[in-house]
């Protein structure tokens, strides 16, 4: 039997930011926060923090949480095949920029809903003080998901918080940023890391991401490359540092989809994102969120397949129109190493 008090639960959050000529304005109906005037280089920054802390503060039984967008008729994005998977916390901008939702939804309506990316929990995680003795009781690290899921859920993300097409090598470079920040958003890339990446020495690429107000970088010094992360949900990501450093390597070589040496960027990261979508030699996506999570549009997505197929990172691939989703193949001896892999 169903209970029938959690209709009436709302975990909807929205704030708007009204332009002004002496900084955006930022209210939010869910509260007392009218007219709150910020500085434009931060607004945004300040938007997803506010919205964090009702996350945060109106905590609910996950058997208690529903899919807010069906609640709605599913009126947030076109039709689909209807509700499934978890239900997640799901951030969505309109085009302008200027009003941000969280909301919980499905995993599947999160996926139609355009310009949305899933909250992964860890960005959440309360900032209140550990009772003394905890670390030390702590004999290894918080359970979560493994390397695979969190790299998806960093990538999904970044899919909203960077600019739409941001270069691929850009967001190469963000990823390992993010999931190798400490809790104060601040990262250090070794040179050695870089040149494996084949971005030692891309200036541009760190020009661009401090274009974008994602982070600032400091003066580049030989050993290693310093840089801060303004994004508010970069810097309170107060636990599973272990873990996402495991993702970051993860990242680097995500098997069974490792793209091989002297690929593009576009390529490489591709492969990632298929690799994070894959399990026991099948994945599959909708071609939105391909193209979103790779800043790429859906013809040169479907480009890219068929160059991993060319190299032999894919068997095959097809896209479902009816759905508007792709479907892949891994080899079969790639499947074999798939079952193997970490954070299964």
């Amino acid at each position: 039997m169903r209970l029938s008090t959690h209709e009436t639960v709302q975990r909807i959050w929205t704030v708007q930011l009204h332009p002004q000529p002496g900084g955006p304005l930022l209210s939010c109906p869910q509260c007392t926060l009218h007219g709150y005037r910020l500085q434009a280089a931060s607004a945004r920054s300040v938007a997803l923090t506010h919205l964090a802390r009702h996350a945060r503060r109106d905590v609910l039984p996950g058997h208690l949480r529903t899919c807010q967008c069906r609640a709605r008729n599913c009126s947030w994005h076109p039709r689909h095949r209807g509700c499934a998977g978890p239900v997640l916390l799901a951030l969505t901008c309109d085009r302008s920029g200027r009003v941000w939702r969280l909301a919980d939804a499905c995993a599947a309506c999160a996926a139609a809903t355009t310009n949305t990316a899933v909250v992964p929990d860890t960005l959440l995680a309360s900032t209140r003080p550990r009772p003394a003795g905890a670390a030390a009781r702590r004999t290894r690290p918080p359970h979560g998901p493994g390397e695979r899921q969190r790299v998806r859920e960093m990538l999904t993300y970044l899919g909203v918080a960077l600019p739409r097409f941001s270069s691929s090598a850009a967001r190469l470079l963000a990823l390992q940023c993010a999931l190798r920040a400490d809790g104060r958003g601040r990262v250090r890339l070794p040179s050695g890391l870089l040149r494996s990446m084949r971005l030692h020495g891309r200036a541009e690429l760190w020009s661009e991401l401090e274009h974008a107000g994602w982070l600032r970088c400091s003066v580049p010094r030989r050993p290693h490359v310093e840089a801060r992360l303004l994004d508010a949900d970069m810097q309170t990501q107060t636990s599973g540092r272990g873990a996402r450093a495991r993702a970051a390597h993860w990242a680097l070589h995500p098997v069974p989809l490792v793209a091989p040496r002297g690929m593009s960027p576009a390529v490489q990261l591709t492969a990632l994102i298929l690799a994070a979508h894959t399990s026991d030699s099948f994945g599959s996506a909708e071609l939105d969120v391909l193209a979103r999570l790779g800043g790429q549009s859906p013809q040169q997505v479907e480009d890219l397949l068929d160059q991993l197929v060319r190299c032999r990172l894919l068997d095959a691939w097809q896209h479902l129109r009816e759905h508007d989703e792709i479907t892949w193949r891994l080899l079969p001896e790639r499947g074999a190493t798939n079952s193997a892999a970490p954070g299964r």
